[in-house]
């Protein structure tokens, strides 16, 4: 190639990257308008508090299990109508009725939270207090402010492996699908399913490895979310309602009766822990 040709070319390069950069940015900034639009839509017409129902639950069977709730609004359970209705609550009576134990829940979910707030919801517990079973729902705030996946994954396994290090069982219920938010234009949308797929494979991914039990919510919960809109989200159309809920305790109580030690098998889009050698070799590739 001539001196003139590869300078025609090499030129030709920088105008294409240059114009790719652009289109990057100027997409970067529609969709940063496109998510500013939504949340106006959306609103806060639940409020920042969810109700709150941490007591024990059918007293009566004694023996409880400690039962603690983590991560963002839907752990918490805000848009749920009635306190008891939250998934906290929702769990709490289900696992009671199928042990017959009693269930002392304890929520720590904060509203909004981020996968780096685990840490805070974790030191903020009472002293000494190890529950028989975690469970963690988180992501949703992650994609929707753009944190970094790898940050994701490294916040979320840090409270994974203290909580499996203290002796609790863990349950995370995977980032559920936001394509079924359908406040959200397109293709914000599209796109915010296709992140919220790939950030629920990596949370799988190590909370297995770190001898956690993962749900991918996606599958067990998210059609009913798509197909039955009216009847699963709450008034903002963002977070479930008291039967979304409802729907959500049913599809995550056999990986929780699993980490309790009250079931071997679980259904299809539940995953339990790895092998402790399969485990080791993903610690040491990743």
């Amino acid at each position: 190639m001539s001196g003139r040709a590869w300078r025609r070319t090499a030129w030709g390069l920088v105008v294409a990257a240059a114009a790719t950069v652009t289109t990057v940015a100027a997409s970067a900034y529609a969709l940063s308008r496109q998510a500013d639009a939504a949340r106006a839509v959306i609103g806060k017409p639940l409020g920042e508090q969810a109700l709150r129902d941490d007591r024990v639950y059918k007293k009566k069977y004694g023996d409880p299990v400690d039962l603690l709730l983590l991560g963002d609004s839907i752990a918490a359970g805000l848009g749920a109508d009635r306190a008891g209705d939250t998934l906290g609550g929702q769990l709490a009576r289900r696992v009671a009725k199928a042990t017959h134990r009693a269930v002392r829940l304890h929520t720590g979910a904060v509203v909004g939270a981020e996968s780096s707030g685990l840490a805070d919801q974790l030191a903020a517990l009472p002293a000494a207090y190890v529950p028989h079973v975690a469970v963690i729902v988180v992501g949703g705030n992650d994609i929707t402010h753009r944190v970094r996946t790898a940050d994701s994954r490294r916040h979320l396994g840090a409270a994974v492996r203290a909580l499996r290090e203290s002796g609790a069982g863990v349950v995370v219920g995977t980032c559920p699908d936001l394509g079924a938010l359908q406040p959200l234009p397109q293709p914000l949308r599209s796109l915010g399913a296709r992140a919220s797929r790939q950030l629920a494979a990596v949370q799988r991914e190590v909370t297995t490895e770190l001898g956690g039990h993962a749900v991918s919510l996606a599958d067990v919960v998210g059609p009913f979310f798509i197909t039955r809109p009216d009847e699963m989200f709450a008034l903002d159309r963002f977070h479930p309602s008291g039967a979304g809920y409802r729907r959500t305790a049913k599809a995550m109580l056999p990986s929780v009766l699993a980490a309790l030690g009250y079931a071997d098998a679980v259904p299809f889009g539940h995953h339990p822990p790895l092998p402790r050698s399969d485990a080791t070799d993903l610690v040491v590739q990743a």
